[in-house]
């Protein structure tokens, strides 16, 4: 070894691996399709991603090995998932960077209804993005139920929020209880972790939100409306 040079870092071959998995359209379109939180199957994934079968089918080999993606057979069919929560913040964050600019814009009426859809409000995982989830993070913010100072972090104030609405949080696990997650159409950060994946679990469950279409839109419906505005001071405006 030369004089002053040091030995290579180890996770500069796991980075460059990762990076590598996602430098592909094909596995990135499927990774964008899976932030949904759902599990598809890999016929589903090839028609959203306009190859083959068997094309896919190689594509998503690489992302299971390369633990982006976990798997599961029921019967006939294979089912593929985002392998956890941090490859969703990653896809997340990745998709945020991209230059507003370098985006080839819809190519029809449909793709430019579905692309609004998806800026007013989605899911990015398993908690609210979009406009909505702007507009949700801003109220807990206003209120002092999130403090943003130093990083996410639920006030007392909130924490009594989430029991009173009837919104349980799950504090056993090591997933963080609020976490900034950059949205890529606000290019602001919207609330995750656990109280916004709760917080959107109940919304969907409630009625507050419907999954529209077959990407991840979400419509806040009559009753949410209502609901945000009595609970959070939600504007409907800021909903639309």
């Amino acid at each position: 070894m030369l004089e002053g040079m040091t030995s290579r870092d180890p996770r500069a071959t796991q980075l460059a691996r990762l990076a590598s998995l996602v430098a592909d359209e094909t596995r990135a379109s499927c990774l964008l399709a899976l932030l949904d939180g759902r599990a598809w199957t890999a016929s589903e994934l090839a028609r959203h991603a306009g190859v083959a079968a068997s094309t896919l089918s190689e594509h998503l080999g690489k992302l299971v090995t390369g633990g982006l993606l976990t798997e599961e057979r029921q019967g006939r069919h294979r089912y593929v998932r985002l392998a956890d929560a941090r490859v969703a913040q990653l896809v997340e964050e990745l998709a945020s960077h991209v230059a507003p600019g370098s985006v080839v814009g819809p190519r029809n009426l449909r793709e430019s209804s579905a692309g609004s859809a998806m800026a007013r409000g989605r899911t990015c995982y398993d908690h609210l993005a979009g406009r909505l989830g702007i507009a949700v993070t801003d109220a807990m913010t206003t209120r002092q139920l999130l403090c943003e100072e130093t990083g996410f972090a639920l006030t007392e104030a909130g924490l009594r929020w989430f029991g009173s609405v009837g919104i349980p949080l799950d504090r056993k696990g090591r997933r963080p209880l609020a976490r900034a997650c950059l949205d890529w159409t606000e290019r602001r950060p919207h609330l995750a972790g656990v109280a916004g994946a709760a917080f959107c679990r109940h919304a969907l469950d409630a009625g507050w939100c419907v999954r529209i279409g077959s990407e991840r839109a979400v419509k806040v419906t009559e009753a949410g409306e209502k609901a945000l505005a009595e609970l959070l001071g939600v504007s409907s405006t800021a909903l639309r």
